[in-house]
């Protein structure tokens, strides 16, 4: 399925053409929750960028989890076209309404902001949207979530002790999940998603790679409708291993892992030594790649297109994010770029109706009966009968 049919144009943000709407069958545009991440960030700024033009309440209807007030405050540094925004406060995303920008306030008016900057508040304010925004999702009053970015330091709490979105939604909704980055060229997933270099190694399991490689499988088909996804693998060490002279990770862990999963039936390959399979165009032979640390797959993904989106893949919600961080450099400037932000959005619209799609397609299947299972090899009677009744029609 083609994500994008053409880069983001900030004067025409229909920029994605979701194929499966066409033949969905849910009736009613999914309610996509938004949430504003860190107010002091671009958070709000590709918001209401990605917002404010109407093509995009066609094919859902979004609702900001975040306060009407600061949603004003940033667009007010945003130009004339956004003076007048038509933001309207809910209380349930039941009440939300097309063709405006539904904000359910999640916080105080006086949520002190400064544009740049980490504050304790804005921690706390990021929380409280991300809090109410999955309370809505488990509820199924929303079908989607798009998380705009947080800072990982100050939203650290009681309640909140986590490395990201990932792992918290992981905790919140009860599953295995995969961090996956996904755009128009590649999809690449993660073994070990926030991790220290220093403890990258020993997370390097059989039963970690066999895991990932199994919700990364299931979500291709499920998510993107790949039938029998191509899996790439690549290696933790320099060269892979040169054969065990730089590591044994490859031999022992790594190529086990690959073997049982094929012996499962999913087509995994590798491992790959990572220094050479983007830059040689490599991953283009393959529906998806597995790397094996945060920096290995993103750093390459991020240097060959800075629009992708974060999909949090293998739970029962659907999660995407843009690829960037709350970049305080850009707040309050004008100047972020709301791309990938959109991207997410619709990502996330298709990744809702592929889902249905296929959940349709799937049930209630046909029982199969394979050849060598039957007693007589021969063909059916019934199937006989009909050829010879459709060739003595013909005739006459």
């Amino acid at each position: 399925m083609n994500y994008y049919v053409r880069k983001y144009d900030p004067q025409d943000i229909l920029v994605h053409c979701p194929l499966s709407i066409v033949h969905c069958p849910i009736k009613m545009k999914p309610i996509i929750a938004i949430t504003a991440g860190d107010i002091n960030g671009v958070g709000y700024e590709v918001i209401l960028k990605t917002l404010r033009n109407q093509h995009i309440h066609e094919v859902c209807r979004p609702v900001l989890y975040g306060n009407a007030k600061i949603a004003r405050t940033h667009g007010q540094t945003l130009g004339e076209d956004y003076a007048n925004l038509p933001i309207a406060v809910i209380n349930d995303p039941g009440q939300a309404r097309d063709g405006r920008i539904n904000v359910i306030n999640c916080y105080p008016d006086d949520t002190p902001l400064h544009f740049g900057h980490s504050t304790p508040e804005a921690g706390k304010a990021a929380f409280a949207a991300l809090e109410r925004a999955c309370a809505d999702l488990k509820s199924r009053r929303v079908q989607g979530l798009v998380t705009a970015p947080i800072n990982k330091e100050n939203i650290q709490s009681d309640l909140f002790h986590f490395s990201g979105h990932t792992e918290y939604l992981s905790s919140v909704f009860e599953g295995k999940s995969l961090m996956m980055m996904v755009s128009d060229t590649m999809r690449v997933a993660l073994l070990c998603n926030h991790t220290p270099i220093a403890k990258v190694a020993e997370q390097v399991t059989e039963e970690r790679i066999l895991n990932k490689l199994t919700l990364l499988h299931q979500s291709l088909q499920q998510d993107f409708s790949i039938a029998k996804p191509r899996i790439a693998v690549l290696a933790l060490n320099p060269h892979a291993g040169d054969d065990g002279l730089i590591g044994t990770e490859e031999k022992e862990i790594i190529r086990p892992a690959i073997e049982k999963a094929n012996a499962q039936g999913l087509w995994a390959f590798g491992p790959y030594s990572a220094d050479g399979f983007f830059g040689s165009g490599h991953f283009a032979h393959f529906d998806a790649v597995l790397a094996m640390y945060h920096d290995q797959g993103l750093a390459p993904f991020k240097a060959l297109d800075m629009s992708g989106v974060n999909y949090t893949a293998g739970l029962p919600i659907v999660r995407t994010s843009p690829d960037h961080g709350t970049a305080y450099d850009r707040a309050g400037k004008n100047n972020a770029d709301p791309q990938s932000f959109a991207h997410a959005l619709f990502a996330a619209i298709d990744i809702i109706h592929t889902r249905a799609l296929n959940k349709e397609l799937t049930a209630n299947p046909l029982p199969f009966t394979p050849r060598t299972d039957r007693e007589d090899r021969r063909p059916r009677r019934e199937f006989i009968e009909m050829k010879t009744t459709t060739y003595d029609s013909a005739r006459n």
